[in-house]
């Protein structure tokens, strides 16, 4: 089935074939919604803005429990994400003239968490600085948190590069040696029959565990966390390729063969395209795994990164910069993962059309 930009033949008039997208056809397919809904429509996609003056009437009206020096870092935190989700609005309702609706359903969809969003952060600004149910300076407010992230800005942008490199080097690394174990125990039943047992005894063991062994063996820091994350990332990986290639059907290497295919063209043109949605799953779980295990590496030994930052702001009791490093991170992590599903559904997105 052809996905979202493919086209599909249409009668038309005169034996001429017109052309209708996949999101063209599903439209025609819709009922047309009633007044009442489409304005319920219009009240969710505006609920975000709302929820955002209520967090800003918050701040600015409930009277400090504590000292809030540069009060105005927060108030223009939220007027910028205000604005951000205003101007997404403005683009999704200037496309609904020409008929593309796929980009405001995407924003009616989003809109009530992004209004939870702004809610939460009502919510949290509420608990530490306007009542102190969390006593502050051990957790700080969301205005001391932006206010510190910005004056040491330089500082978390090199933990955050270091970490980057040390999170891609140990992930490309562990992905690499996975995908050549998973696919040669998975398509060679020799090979499978003595590497699976190292597999089933090295992946169990928790990362963290790998980390005094490693302090002691090797001579770089840099190099032993590289080997913790390459190693729950080849883990990952290579239990997925193997899965994926073991259950392709047998009859497409039979049929494959009769047509003449050699070991290589039985490898890359059959095993591994129809194991392509395990192999690229095990891929998205080595990132998560690679995630906990660069943090874990950081906080034990290497000597920079956002995980390395918040021990040395812990031991400093500077928990606003703990906080900001933990919110970079949080951020950091959720871009790459996404990153790498959004990779996922483009290689996959035969797979995808297929289904919808």
């Amino acid at each position: 089935m052809p996905t979202q930009g493919e086209r599909y033949p249409a009668g038309g008039s005169g034996g001429q074939l017109g052309a209708l997208t996949r999101q063209q056809l599903q439209d025609l397919e819709k009922k047309e919604k009633t007044g009442a809904q489409k304005l319920l429509d219009v009240v969710i996609v505006l609920l975000p803005l709302f929820c955002g003056g209520i967090a800003l009437l918050e701040y600015l009206l409930v009277p400090d429990n504590s000292m809030n020096p540069q009060p105005n870092t927060y108030v223009g935190f939220l007027l910028v994400l205000a604005a951000a989700y205003l101007c997404y609005c403005v683009f999704a309702a200037g496309k609904l003239p020409r008929g593309e609706r796929a980009v405001y359903e995407k924003v009616r969809y989003k809109a009530p968490l992004y209004a939870a969003l702004f809610l939460l952060l009502a919510f949290y600004d509420y608990l530490t600085l306007k009542t102190g149910v969390l006593t502050q300076p051990f957790v700080p407010c969301m205005n001391s948190i932006l206010n510190i992230a910005w004056s040491d800005r330089a500082y978390l942008i090199e933990c955050t590069l270091h970490t980057l490199r040390l999170l891609f080097l140990g992930y490309f690394i562990g992905v690499a040696v996975g995908l050549v174990t998973g696919i040669t125990c998975g398509y060679w039943e020799r090979a499978h029959y003595w590497i699976d047992p190292i597999i089933k005894f090295l992946g169990p063991i928790p990362t963290a565990t790998w980390i005094p062994i490693i302090m002691v063996v090797v001579s770089s820091l840099f190099a032993g966390a590289v080997f913790v994350i390459a190693l729950g990332s080849w883990f990952a990986v290579t239990v997925a390729s193997m899965t994926g290639i073991s259950n392709v059907d047998k009859d497409y290497f039979e049929a494959a063969r009769t047509l003449g295919a050699s070991e290589r063209q039985l490898i890359f043109q059959v095993a591994i395209p129809h194991a392509m949605p395990s192999i690229l799953q095990g891929c998205t779980q080595a990132m998560s795994s690679a995630c906990v295990a660069i943090m874990v590496a950081e906080m034990m030994g290497v000597k920079a990164g956002l995980g390395w930052y918040m021990t040395w702001a812990k031991s400093w009791a500077s928990y606003d910069k703990m906080f900001a490093a933990l919110f970079v991170i949080c951020f950091i992590f959720t871009a790459v993962t996404r990153g790498v599903e959004l990779l996922k559904r483009r290689l996959l997105r035969w797979q995808i059309g297929r289904t919808a």
